[in-house]
């Protein structure tokens, strides 16, 4: 039984959920390949074949994949996939746009936001927004999951795998024209171990200049509701829940935030959670570990003052 572990990077860095995706094949067992896909991603490589449990990094080095096209990608990936019992990427916007395809083109059932690993046939993923945990088994010959990196947690890097080159090429009609990317230097959202997170109750975009400023002072990333980006506050990218980013901090602080069924599928799983509301009756304060019925106005900068 051998595994493939798709790796996340930006052609330069090997992204921290990889690591947290390989311990999720450790738990099925078997030998762990990772593959590397990009241009110019050696350094990729290097920093994948050190994760503990890991046999092999194959490396697929190519102009064609400089932009990692899930077109490309999963053709890549399904050329190979008769070696693997099992595929694995990361449920973020990478391995949710590949791996589809890689199911349907095998012509298996992919299953989606796996939490646990109950067996190599058997795991476990949130259903109805998270609000019920469903266990399946899955009988087709590959295996194709999708992983929450805030599940599991991230292997060593002590490892010493080989390191093996591809040289097939495929190339979709899809092409690469640009991205545009957010600069910041505060933690990546679905990575960070503080998360300062605003809501409708914010009011304005304007208004998360008191949360910017205690994310600062605390070494935290920002988060929002869906209310708050819906109402252009602030970016989608920043958005926590269902159909947002899913983490998993060691706190999260929810600021004006009420606790919609959506938004709290994507943060129930944070060690501590913190609730400011002026509103007794949110349902926050239903998961929150600590709460505070004060007005967010007066609460945030007074912590802003004390820190």
């Amino acid at each position: 039984m051998t595994i493939l572990v798709l790796a996340e990077h930006d052609n330069q860095q090997l992204k921290a959920d990889t690591a947290k995706i390989v311990n999720a094949a450790v738990a099925i067992g078997g030998d762990i390949h990772v593959f590397v896909v990009g241009e110019n991603c050696a350094a990729v490589a290097d920093q994948a074949k050190q994760l503990a449990g890991v046999k092999k990094v194959r490396v697929a080095d190519a102009s064609v994949y400089g932009a990692q096209l899930a077109e490309n990608v999963a053709k890549l990936i399904t050329d190979i996939s008769a070696d693997y019992s099992h595929i694995l990427a990361a449920a973020s916007s990478v391995g949710k746009s590949a791996l589809p395809r890689v199911a349907a083109l095998a012509d298996v059932a992919q299953i989606s936001e796996v939490v646990a690993v109950v067996d190599a046939d058997t795991f476990t993923h949130p259903i109805y927004a998270g609000n019920a945990l469903e266990t399946v088994k899955s009988l087709d010959a590959i295996k194709v999951l999708t992983v929450r990196p805030s599940a599991f947690d991230a292997v060593s890097n002590d490892g010493n795998a080989e390191v093996e080159s591809l040289t097939q090429v495929f190339e979709a009609r899809t092409t690469f024209v640009s991205q545009t990317l957010t600069e910041s230097a505060r933690p990546e959202l679905g990575n960070a171990g503080i998360i300062v997170s605003g809501g409708r109750g914010m009011g304005s975009g304007e208004n998360f200049v008191m949360l910017e400023q205690l994310a600062d002072k605390l070494g935290a990333a920002v988060g929002a509701s869906r209310a708050a980006v819906d109402a252009g506050f602030v970016p989608n990218d920043l958005q926590v829940g269902q159909t947002g980013k899913i983490v998993a901090p060691d706190l999260y602080l929810a600021v004006g935030i009420s606790g919609a069924i959506q938004h709290l599928a994507g943060m129930k799983d944070s060690k501590v959670i913190v609730a400011i509301n002026k509103d007794p009756e949110a349902p926050i304060f239903q998961v929150a570990d600590y709460g505070l019925e004060a007005d967010l106005f007066e609460a945030i900068p007074s912590l802003n003052s004390l820190i």
